[in-house]
């Protein structure tokens, strides 16, 4: 005889909450949200714009940028935009501009060149609207590299890595070896001057900058290829076998619909490509997200902790659409408001509806979750 067993308490269902506290946001989302405002950017070449843009990068990154090695590299490309920004300027004083200008600032000794050589100078005259027409160029260059630098700084790599699907894994490790490259190279710069400056040794000069660049470089593409070498030993590399006409199918179409999203940028971007444009970026997007669903048949790999995907990814991604879609529209209502001439010069405006769009960029700095600090 069987006694029967006392009734234990009744089993509930184990529902998913939602994370809180310190976490890290979606790597996906941080590079949606900086590739939004580098689309403004290409938009507009007025410089009060554009440095509003880098103000607005640079306010979210010190808001809400980690400990990380890879988080310091925010300053590195700031310096990496003026490098640039500079350069352009001097070939504009040295080379000339193509753009026509009649108030001269000073005039360089102008080298003769052959005859096969025409359109070509080297030296002569240095005008106002020539500088002003490679400031411009140059400053929307360097405000790119800001919002790249931007994404660098806050995106983990190796959780954007963990993050793509399967059927990009291969493009996906190139990629991330390459974006590692430049924070790790950041961190070993900023290691060895610490070294030298707790040996004696100066820190600043030419002979300071070839005594560490050789470790430096070895260093950190050695940390880029070990971070790839770790991800493909936790089964990052390992696929199924598929079919081969399932494979062929899955690569054009994947090939396909990132060609058309690619043809389809280009249109939304200039002047006059909006009519035909957005049916070609609906068509690419179709195309590259039913191969990429194709494709991730051939991950055998399994997840540990996958980011999630909530209500701060969705605003930190959309307020980078919002900003970018906002850009093109008003740009295409108010042109000369986004690209001050320069001939004759004219001073830049800052119409409010174009800062209002690009305040929008702030609110991952309210939105986004605290990372985590790696001493906790």
């Amino acid at each position: 005889m069987t006694t029967p067993r006392a009734a234990g308490p009744p089993r509930t269902t184990r529902t998913r909450r939602p994370p809180t506290g310190p976490r890290q946001l979606h790597p996906g989302a941080w590079w949606l949200w900086a590739l939004g405002l580098g689309a403004a950017a290409t938009r507009t070449t007025n410089p009060l714009l554009l440095l509003l843009l880098v103000a607005v990068a640079g306010y979210v990154v010190a808001a809400r940028r980690g400990d990380a090695p890879w988080s310091r590299s925010y300053g590195a490309f700031l310096r990496l935009g003026l490098l640039v920004l500079g350069i352009r300027l001097v070939f504009a004083v040295l080379l000339g501009s193509p753009v026509p200008g009649t108030h001269v600032l000073f005039t360089l000794p102008e080298v003769p060149l052959p005859a096969w050589a025409q359109g070509v100078r080297i030296g002569g005259r240095v005008t106002v609207e020539g500088l002003l027409a490679a400031l411009y160029d140059g400053l929307r260059l360097a405000t790119l590299l800001v919002c790249v630098g931007a994404a660098n700084a806050l995106a983990s790599p190796a959780r954007l890595l963990r993050a793509l699907p399967g059927a990009l894994y291969e493009a996906g490790v190139a990629v991330v070896v390459a974006m590692t490259f430049a924070p790790n190279l950041v961190a070993d710069v900023q290691r060895l001057r610490a070294a030298r400056r707790l040996r004696g040794r100066n820190d600043r000069g030419i002979a300071a900058v070839l005594s560490v660049g050789i470790p430096v470089l070895e260093g950190a593409l050695e940390r880029s290829v070990a971070l790839a070498a770790a991800m493909d030993t936790r089964g990052f590399g390992r696929t199924a076998d598929v079919p081969a006409r399932l494979a062929r199918t899955t690569a054009a179409l994947t090939l396909a619909g990132l060609l058309g999203i690619c043809l389809a940028a280009y249109g939304l971007l200039t002047a006059g490509g909006a009519g035909w444009a957005l049916p070609v970026l609906l068509l690419g997007l179709a195309a590259a997200f039913t191969g990429l669903l194709l494709g991730s048949r051939r991950s055998v790999r399994s997840r540990y902790r996958p980011d999630p995907w909530a209500w701060p990814e969705w605003l930190t991604a959309g307020s980078g659409a919002a900003v970018a879609g906002l850009t093109i529209w008003l740009s295409g209502q108010h042109p000369a408001a986004f690209a001050p001439t320069v001939v004759p010069p004219t001073a830049p405006t800052l119409p409010l509806a174009a800062v209002l769009a690009v305040l929008v960029g702030l609110v991952p700095a309210f939105a986004a979750p605290h990372p985590p600090r790696r001493a906790s």
